[in-house]
């Protein structure tokens, strides 16, 4: 089978990196072409852009880049074309996938979606293009594969990998003395700041975080470096404040820390996965405007961070642009360190988090389900598998 597959970002480079060494494991016949990251590129195959160079956020770096979105879209139209995969894989990545998909679809090309675009946040009205260009959805969220089934969509529901990838991790055993020694830090109590995966986020959401240095520094304040940065790209950040990074070693990191900081996304959703308590800040260009646009016309939900959105209810406090001070992020994380209420009350709801989000296994389930799907649309005989 040949499977063409897009990640935009390092949280789909890793969950497409479990799906493909899961096909590995499943089709005896596979062959790899995709956009994606290191460790996509670690189970083999062609690696055709990496998402460092096409990832961009928010509305003005969008303006800013049309004509490199513009080049790279038709860079993907014509290598799909020139691949002939027997399917097309997407993996969230929703502006460029949703494209493609429409695109595939008219050249015939059979599309599957795995870890759907947020349309259930924003913007309802895409699910007409999931409709009638992707022929099967593969959600990681039940509240997702709910929404689809009700506007129609053709939808499978395979858990979440994350779980996959929490229980993979490196050094889960690791103590925190191991933790500090192995990477040279000192020993006291930890805080993670998780200020995103790509160079936006990260220049709107890293220097507040690190303005909270020098208020707490009986702790060491470490970042959790992200895959398409280099460890000196921080420095201009940090300058000469009291700060640790670590890189690709997220999940170690945050085993071992008191509390964390993190932007919205995947990460909050492996924050609290890992039974760390966080305050979720999330800052984007157009400060107040953004906040008003985002909240009285695109986000149709009640939260920004899959904790809360899985839990429904605020189980971790949001601070999102105009909601976001200095003041209220320093107050939220020293109730968080301390022995308080809050950080009891966060850690019983990570408990029923868990129940909620079941167990490990949802990388083989989906790919088992993708194989069933492929032998009904007659692209796939297990018998010579």
């Amino acid at each position: 089978m040949r499977y063409y597959i897009i990640a935009g970002e390092a949280s789909g480079d890793l969950h497409a990196s479990n799906l493909m060494k899961a096909f590995k494991e499943q089709d005896a016949d596979y062959d790899f072409r995709y956009w994606g990251g290191d460790l996509m590129q670690q189970q083999g195959g062609t690696l055709v852009r990496h998402y460092k160079d096409t990832a961009v956020m928010g509305l003005w770096d969008v303006l800013m880049n049309l004509r490199s979105i513009k080049r790279n879209f038709k860079l993907c139209q014509d290598d799909l074309l020139a691949y002939k995969p027997d399917v097309l894989i997407l993996v969230d990545y929703a502006g460029f996938n949703l494209r493609m998909a429409k695109f595939a679809h008219e050249h015939n090309i059979l599309v599957y979606y795995y870890i759907s675009p947020k349309l259930w946040a924003w913007n309802q009205k895409r699910v007409k293009k999931v409709k009638a260009n992707v022929d099967r959805m593969f959600t990681i969220l039940p509240f997702e594969t709910t929404f689809f089934q009700k506007h129609g969509v053709e939808v499978q529901y395979s858990g979440n990998p994350v779980l996959d990838a929490i229980d993979n991790r490196a050094n889960k055993d690791e103590t925190f003395e191991d933790f500090v020694s192995r990477n040279h830090l000192d020993n006291r109590p930890k805080v993670a700041l998780l200020a995103g995966s790509r160079k936006g986020e990260i220049s709107y959401n890293l220097p507040d975080m690190l303005q909270l240095v020098d208020k707490f520094p009986e702790y060491q304040f470490v970042i959790a470096g992200a895959p398409s940065f280099e460890v000196s790209e921080y420095d201009s950040f940090i300058e000469n404040k009291d700060v640790a990074v670590v890189s690709g070693q997220t999940y170690e990191l945050l085993q071992q820390a008191r509390a964390a900081m993190v932007t919205s996304g995947t990460a909050t959703l492996e924050t609290a996965l890992l039974n760390c308590p966080q305050v979720v800040c999330y800052k984007m260009w157009g400060g107040a405007f953004t906040d008003f646009i985002a909240k009285k016309i695109l986000i149709k939900v009640p939260y920004i961070s899959l904790v809360n959105l899985v839990l429904d209810k605020e189980a971790v406090l949001e601070l999102f642009q105009k909601d976001f001070s200095i003041e209220k992020l320093e107050n939220e994380l020293r109730l968080l360190l301390d022995e308080s209420a809050r950080r009891k009350e966060m850690l019983i709801d990570y408990n029923e988090l868990h129940e909620r989000m079941g167990g490990p296994g949802s990388s083989s389930r989906t790919v088992q389900l993708m194989l069933n799907s492929l032998a009904q649309d007659g692209k796939y005989n297990a018998v010579d598998n």
